[in-house]
């Protein structure tokens, strides 16, 4: 850095205390976002997440529908939220859980089909966009237990299994 400390450059002393729980314009790996990619508005996922920094996040997604959501699903997305953020939030947030994990979506690929829609992608989908009208029952750090208007119970897994079948690779086997 040609002679110049971090402590006397002003642009990184002020990136070493900004806020990362509230939206900024930066699109690097790592940020969840919500909007088009013209306007993108993207939350830092390692921050430890609070309920404030996840009320930021769906304050966000209130405003408009992402790109390549149908605007029912959107809509039933944002009840779903609501209530969500409502009964479990502040355990959501104290067992770790992150805006992708309960916001997150599919990256929309450089020039995507017209076909194309994020929400197929079960495994980069948030807990919240699958709710579709059911409630969350229980949450521990990994999982969610989804009741059905039928009364079963579905589990949702905060961490997804890598795509694949076991033995696709030689580290399956120990």
């Amino acid at each position: 850095m040609s002679g110049t400390s971090i402590a006397t450059n002003p642009y990184l002393q002020k990136l070493k205390t900004r806020d990362l729980s509230q939206p900024t314009k930066l699109t690097e790996p790592g940020f969840v976002g919500f909007v088009s990619s013209q306007r993108c508005l993207v939350f830092k996922n390692s921050v430890p997440p609070t309920l404030v920094a996840l009320q930021n996040v769906f304050t966000a997604l209130e405003r408009r529908c992402p790109d390549h959501v149908e605007p029912d699903r959107w809509r039933q997305a944002l009840e779903d939220c609501r209530r969500f953020l409502s009964q479990w939030g502040q355990q959501a947030a104290a067992l770790g859980w992150t805006a992708r994990d309960l916001f997150g979506l599919h990256e929309v690929p450089q020039m995507p089909h017209v076909s194309y829609r994020r929400l197929a992608r079960y495994d980069c989908t948030g807990l919240c966009w699958l709710l579709r009208g059911c409630e969350v029952v229980a949450l521990t750090d990994s999982t969610a237990a989804i009741r059905h208007p039928s009364g079963t119970i579905t589990t949702y897994r905060r961490f997804k299994p890598a795509i694949g079948l076991l033995g696709d690779s030689l580290d399956d086997f120990h």
